[in-house]
């Protein structure tokens, strides 16, 4: 028997004749905690609305417990949701925020006051059950919105984003109650969000998005250190990406020289995309170095410093422990094991060197999470 909680099959749908979801397919396993994750407007949160019943596919079919349930209003599927906003009423206090779908569901009155103090409890607010929204902080909002999801016992929680709205150390310490609350309930976590460590951090897998198609799905050691494709090698971290060529099994050629590495079964002098990820690149005296270029630019990030280094007009970052004057000329040594090597994709040549890198420029370029595509929905 199949442990698939809910599934998508070939999952197709369009806003305003613009393609958001691409032939989508996707097995959610019970009880585990599994992200989407995603730039903005790659279709994760339609993925997420399709599984609620908020959207439905123009394409493809959506099951649950191995029944297809296209067509299943919201309110009949035993799925819950946490919305970016929280959708709390202002004029009910938190016990009445909480007690609301037991209410709608006709919850005798004992069994709804035992229930909702539960939840009260599983979210460590008891003493604030008579406080109004208006009174809470974000992160207490937040419980609110998590117990009032939950005690109503789906099978099935799904969360948009979340922790979008709460300070960075907020965010930090809802990860880990969110993750801890997902094991003490055993219930199935549907996470959306564009926060690349948050996802890493709380998953059991990953499924990476962009232009609504699925780029891959797996563990988070898996998404990191095993990309699939140069897109998910640039957005899951930083990443060197650099063109190169498979000579044989176990010796690639990138850079302008021959380097072993782990890496097989392509044909012989197969053009490929290589992956060396800054922490995994040693500094070493410049007679001792495989390459050997010159520090352009240097960052202290407090527990390392983030280097950018000049090899023949290819801008890698390094991180490393080791401080290195600006114009100095450095050797890097890389380890076999240090050498990722994937297929040629449709976004090879988009990625690649840091050459126009700076911190600001980054977060620049990540869109507002409220701006996402789903919002047509």
């Amino acid at each position: 028997m199949s442990d698939n909680i809910m599934s998508l099959e070939g999952v197709s749908v369009a806003f305003d004749g613009e393609t958001v979801l691409d032939h989508v397919s996707l097995d959610i396993h019970d009880g585990e905690f599994i992200t989407l994750l995603g730039p903005s407007g790659c279709g994760k949160t339609t993925t997420l609305r399709i599984l609620g019943g908020f959207v439905e596919p123009m394409e493809g079919r959506v099951y649950f417990d191995g029944a297809c349930i296209n067509g299943v209003p919201p309110y009949k599927r035993q799925v819950s949701t946490i919305f970016q906003r929280y959708a709390l009423f202002p004029h009910l206090n938190v016990f009445e925020n909480i007690a609301f779908g037991l209410r709608v569901r006709k919850v005798p009155e004992a069994e709804l006051v035992q229930r909702v103090k539960e939840a009260i409890a599983l979210v460590n607010l008891k003493g604030f059950e008579r406080r109004h929204i208006s009174a809470l902080s974000g992160g207490q909002q937040q419980r609110v919105a998590i117990a009032r999801a939950v005690v109503t016992r789906p099978k099935v929680l799904l969360l948009d984003e979340p922790l979008a709205a709460l300070d960075l150390k907020l965010r930090k310490d809802m990860q880990v109650e969110l993750k801890n609350l997902q094991q003490s309930l055993g219930i199935t976590f549907i996470f959306v969000t564009h926060d690349q460590e948050e996802a890493l951090s709380m998953s059991d897998r990953v499924v990476v998005m962009d232009n609504g198609r699925i780029q891959q799905i797996g563990t988070p050691e898996d998404i990191y250190n095993e990309p699939q494709n140069a897109f998910v090698a640039d957005f899951i971290g930083e990443s060197n990406i650099l063109d190169g060529v498979m000579v044989q099994d176990r010796l690639c050629r990138f850079a302008g020289r021959d380097f072993p590495c782990l890496d097989g079964g392509f044909a012989p002098n197969e053009p490929v995309d290589v992956v060396v990820r800054p922490e995994d690149v040693d500094i070493v005296p410049v007679e001792q170095g495989m390459l050997t270029g010159t520090v352009t630019a240097i960052t202290f990030k407090g527990v390392h410093w983030e280097i950018i280094v000049d090899i023949d007009h290819f801008k890698w970052m390094i991180q490393t422990t080791d401080h290195c004057p600006l114009g100095s000329r450095i050797g890097l040594f890389i380890e076999p094991d240090a050498i990722h090597v994937m297929k040629r994709s449709e976004y090879s040549d988009m990625f690649g060197d840091y050459s126009s890198f700076s911190e600001e420029f980054d977060e620049l370029s990540v869109a507002d999470p409220q701006a996402e595509e789903e919002q047509q929905a």
